[in-house]
């Protein structure tokens, strides 16, 4: 009887070390993950910053494009707004989107493209997205290394103890994945 309880203390106090020990080292992929997250996070709030400057330009010169301007304002202000990260990864596609829809405007507007504040946005912009680049794909790597960790046996079931789930991968947009075509004019 006595070396059952010994058994039984032994065999608790080796999943409650085991279980303490899963539950460090998925806070400390976590802390990576978020740390990963508020390095694009600065990228993303620095382009966002410097969307009103470029609507501004933008409008000046093409007063018709009323409605690509609205559009980049509204996906500014999703950013700005969102509650999550995944809702912050989602309009900071959708900025992407419309951003390279402002820029193939302003190829209609040889004025824009010769004004040097406009030029100095873009520089900007281009440099902060290489950026955003090189940071996503940080991130993904610290997600994928904590998703890793939390859905392999036997760290699933720890996982579902203390309600850790797969994270978001920040991927690109559709319309980033395929090459922009180009016509000439004839």
């Amino acid at each position: 009887m006595q070396y059952i309880i010994i058994g039984i203390v032994a065999a608790l106090s080796l999943f409650g070390m085991r279980l303490i020990l899963f539950y460090n080292k998925m806070i400390k992929k976590k802390a990576k993950v978020d740390n990963s997250w508020g390095q694009i996070n600065v990228q993303l709030k620095m382009r966002a910053d410097l969307i009103p400057n470029l609507v501004e330009t933008v409008g000046a010169y093409a007063i018709h494009e009323q409605e690509t301007l609205a559009k980049v304002t509204q996906a500014r202000n999703n950013y700005l707004n969102a509650q999550s990260t995944g809702a912050a990864i989602q309009s900071s596609d959708a900025i992407t989107g419309v951003l390279g829809k402002l820029f193939a405007i302003s190829e209609q507007y040889p004025d824009l493209k010769a004004n040097q504040g406009f030029l100095d946005l873009q520089a900007q912009l281009r440099e902060l997205e290489q950026k955003i680049a090189m940071y996503r794909q940080f991130y993904n790597d610290t997600v994928l290394m904590f998703n890793q960790f939390v859905i392999s046996f036997p760290n699933n079931f720890f996982a579902a103890i203390f309600g850790a789930r797969e994270l978001p991968f920040f991927q690109i947009d559709a319309s980033e994945r395929s090459a922009p075509t180009v016509q000439f004019k004839r």
